[in-house]
């Protein structure tokens, strides 16, 4: 999940810069692409602008996203109904967000924010450093009530907290924390006590989310092997900067034993969830891309065991943060498909078809 992954700023070091253009239903075209066998009805749920990480609430009626749109600054969370309707903002408008999530019951919503620090948004990373990504280290992991009243902090510990999703069973939240030195994933309870360390290798963890079972944990991870690598990791995690190497697909048991490797595609993979049977990992890559640079993202199936590479989607552009409705009957996605304007990244949901 970032801006920083939140997962923003991925599309914008591979796309252009999105601004807001607004749009209209008429414009809903074919927007299937040849060979998009698993998706059926794909329906357009917003019109122009920098929308992306659509959630499902528990029960599958709304979703919980991020959008810059009209004269917001930067992301603020927002949520709609599966049709696109009764969209309303639920953050405050303060600072910049990332990251939300339904709480189990619908009736409270998780999500970071950086407004506990400023309430101004944060700069831009210094691109003069080359490809990096900010980890604000305002961040911090936040619930309300769902209309975005009763603001409670989670996290309070210096650095980076944000990437937080929710166990099934709505008791354990999972979320990417600098409070131990390293970008580490952590599980909490969902008031934010008993907080454990699940990983403790040196790289970027992060983009977590439960199993349908709520026994295992699917993540990303940027791994820094060499000497000269995790030099250059550290130098620059204390500037609140990551430069991207090559994410792969992890999976790990709830309680952060049994860790192992899933992908090993060598190429940008990232936005796991778990398939509704709990037996294959969908997620968004950069491995298809004809270019050399690399810019185009597609939605890819694997098996938890690393095989059956399946490509998902065939759209030329970006495709990613797909997660299932908790039926498991649609997948909700962002695309860069059917823009009005180059590099609009909207909201889609269509009817999974196994």
């Amino acid at each position: 999940m970032l801006y920083l992954y939140n997962m923003r700023l991925f599309l914008i070091a591979f796309t252009l810069v999105v601004t807001f253009v607004a749009a209209t239903p008429a414009q809903q075209k074919s927007l299937a692409f040849d060979g998009e066998k698993h998706l059926k009805n794909i329906k357009q749920l917003t019109f122009g602008g920098e929308n992306a990480e659509a959630y499902f609430s528990f029960d599958g009626k709304r979703l919980i996203f991020q959008s810059k749109r009209d004269n917001l600054a930067c992301d603020q969370i927002f949520t709609m109904n599966i049709d696109g309707s009764n969209v309303k903002m639920v953050s405050n408008g303060e600072g910049r967000t990332t990251c939300s999530y339904f709480m189990k019951g619908n009736k409270k919503i998780l999500y970071a924010s950086t407004h506990g620090g400023k309430k101004e948004c944060p700069p831009n990373p210094d691109f003069s450093k080359g490809y990096v990504w900010p980890v604000y280290p305002d961040y911090d992991v936040y619930t309300s009530t769902v209309d975005g009243k009763n603001i409670t902090k989670l996290t309070n510990t210096p650095g980076y907290d944000a990437e937080a999703t929710v166990s099934p069973n709505g008791k354990k939240i999972v979320f990417t924390s600098e409070r131990d030195g390293d970008l580490d994933l952590y599980s909490m309870d969902a008031n934010g006590k008993n907080v454990k360390r699940l990983t403790d290798e040196i790289g970027y963890d992060g983009g977590a989310f439960f199993s349908p079972d709520g026994k295992s944990i699917v993540y990303r991870r940027s791994t820094q092997s060499t000497p000269e690598q995790i030099k250059t990791y550290k130098d620059l995690l204390a500037q609140h900067l990551i430069v991207p190497t090559a994410f792969e697909i992890w999976i790990m048991n709830a309680d952060g034993t049994n860790k192992r490797q899933v992908t090993k595609l060598g190429a940008g993979s990232f936005a796991p969830f778990f398939t509704p049977d709990g037996k294959r990992i969908i997620f968004c890559t950069n491995y298809f891309a004809s270019d050399p640079r690399k810019r185009n993202f597609d939605l890819a199936l694997i098996n938890l065991d690393g095989t059956g590479l399946e490509r998902v989607t065939f759209n030329e552009t970006f495709d990613g943060f797909p997660m299932f409705s908790p039926d498991g009957k649609k997948l909700v996605f962002a695309s860069n498909r059917n823009d009005a304007k180059v590099g609009d990244t909207n909201v889609f949901i269509a009817d999974w078809v196994d």
